[in-house]
């Protein structure tokens, strides 16, 4: 499993609502913020990708995935100085496909709650 639920639990206090409601908004985002990072990719728009990096950080960091939320910071201060561009791809790739494994994941947990 590449998601840790212990924070979100702490912090909802273990209720299965919250939960959730949480990995709902989670997954919902998710796919919103892979289109996005891929398209900022694509485009060259290494500012917002940088402002979409900053802002999944939070989202994957809640869920647990800490390796993931530091190579979004990561790539969040590279795209300040456009400073090695050549690794933003693989960024990205590794985001997109921890993202949907990790949208896999949640499901199935959401579905036990």
């Amino acid at each position: 499993m590449i998601t840790d639920l212990s924070y979100l639990n702490n912090m909802s206090g273990g209720n299965k609502e919250i939960i959730k409601e949480m990995i709902q908004i989670f997954n919902e985002q998710s796919l919103e913020y892979i289109r996005d990072m891929q398209a900022y990719l694509d485009e060259k728009n290494y500012l917002l990708l940088g402002k979409l990096a900053h802002k999944a950080k939070s989202s994957v960091a809640i869920m647990g995935m800490t390796e993931l939320a530091a190579d979004l910071k990561i790539l969040e201060l590279n795209t300040k100085e456009e400073k090695d561009v050549d690794s933003y791809p693989l960024f990205v790739e590794k985001f997109i496909r921890l993202t949907k494994q990790a949208i896999g994941e949640l499901e199935e947990i959401a579905s036990k709650l």
